[in-house]
């Protein structure tokens, strides 16, 4: 044993003295060769550390949760310990919310043991997902903290120490600072999912990334105005969570921001869209929000885990008024957007996007440029042009604010 990986021992295998948690086995049918660990990433995040081990072929795991110290022990059956597995203790860095270490190893034959040692209580989420575009299988463990960050707490909290427009009166009144407009930004893609990949080997999910701190900051420096990422890293965030974060902080608006692709490079131009409650405006449309509502399935999401307020959310069509509200902010930004780029229509178009099912917040999704274009590739990665369409993004919203004031009830936050 002790020669099949540096710091193990059987001893430390076994140890146990803690309090379990949980037992979770998941057999999969017998496959012909013994499967192959292909590769490991890890995606750290405030919200939720993942790791995903990509191997070729079906295989049986199962996992226990272990306290003093707290830790995941993983363990998979019928896999040889190969350079993959060797590569685990580097890929964790030394700023991850969750993870401490990690390490692995054989456990006895035919059975290899990862140990992830963690720096709090988690809440562990283990689930496998079926090969899906470049990917082959993928077994998938999130590590939720056990108390999870409260995104409106945390608004409230920055801007009641540092709101630069607060008077020393205003300071002590949270509810004043809560009545700033909230702006939700959300960076399409990320983590597992790349989204679009430019001719060039630009990645849509560091594109979107870019942007969307540069327009945060933006609003973030705007009197009476404040804004939220939905992702402030590369990780994926499911669409539907993407939402519910949006409800969480009570935003005024929700903007999606993405970078499009199509099959030709010539296709080019900025686009928004708005959600539809009777069918897409056109086919490029409905393609589009296939392909974007794919993202689930390439990001990988756990179906195991049902939301009940969740489905409600994202299945309420009863929203005509958000869709008549989202279609003059898409208006607005659509014509701030035409002055720095082409538009690949010159008119919001509509589809079934899940992203923008919020049932009360005006929410609109915006395709900065082609980024299989290769023109146009070139200018989303430039930090010129995202500064551009960051700064087009906010005189939109602006325009909209100034013809459409933010309900009172939308711009009271509460801590319920």
């Amino acid at each position: 044993m002790a020669s099949d990986a540096a710091g193990f021992n059987r001893r430390d295998f076994l140890r146990s003295s803690g309090a379990v948690l949980t037992l979770l086995v998941t057999p999969v049918a017998a496959a012909s060769a013994a499967p192959t660990l292909l590769g490991v990433r890890v995606w750290p995040a405030a919200d939720y550390t993942r790791v995903t081990l990509e191997h070729d072929q079906p295989l049986k795991f199962s996992h226990l949760q272990l306290k003093d110290p707290d830790r995941v022990v993983l363990d998979l059956e019928g896999v040889e310990f190969n350079s993959v597995l060797q590569s685990l203790p580097g890929k964790i860095i030394e700023n991850d919310p969750q993870i401490k270490l990690i390490r692995a190893g054989r456990f006895k034959p035919g059975v290899v043991r990862i140990v992830i040692e963690l720096k709090g209580e988690v809440k562990p989420q283990l689930f496998s997902l079926k090969p899906i575009g470049d990917y082959g299988h993928r077994l998938v463990l999130d590590l939720y903290p056990a108390e999870p960050p409260d995104p409106l707490l945390a608004l409230l909290e920055k801007h009641g120490k540092g709101d630069p427009f607060a008077t020393s009166e205003r300071k002590t009144q949270a509810s004043d600072i809560a009545r700033l407009v909230t702006i939700v930004i959300d960076p399409g893609h990320g983590g597992e999912d790349p989204g679009a990949v430019g001719r060039g080997g630009s990645l849509e999910k560091n594109v979107t990334l870019a942007i969307a701190r540069r327009l945060k900051a933006k609003i973030d420096a705007t009197p009476n105005m404040r804004a939220v990422l939905t992702r402030d890293g590369d990780y994926f965030i499911p669409l539907g969570q993407r939402v519910a974060k949006a409800r969480r902080v009570k935003a005024d608006l929700f903007v999606s921001v993405h970078a499009d692709a199509w099959i030709k490079p010539t296709a080019r131009g900025s686009s928004v869209f708005v959600l539809s409650e009777n069918g897409a405006t056109s086919s490029a449309a409905r393609w589009l929000a296939d392909r974007e509502n794919a993202a689930d399935l390439i990001g990988g999401v756990n179906l195991g885990v049902k939301d009940p307020h969740l489905a409600r959310t994202l299945f309420d069509l009863s929203q005509t008024a958000t869709i008549n509200d989202s279609l003059k902010l898409g208006k607005a930004v659509l014509g701030e957007i035409g002055g720095i780029n082409t538009l690949h229509k010159n008119h919001v178009e509509q589809a079934g996007f899940a992203v923008l099912k919020a049932p009360d917040i005006p929410s609109i999704l915006v395709e900065t440029a082609f980024i299989s274009n290769p023109e146009e590739e070139k200018r989303l990665t430039d930090e010129g042009y995202q500064d551009q369409m960051a700064e087009a993004l906010l005189a939109g919203m602006k325009r909209y604010f100034a013809q459409n004031p933010p309900l009172s009830k939308s711009k009271l936050a509460r801590l319920d």
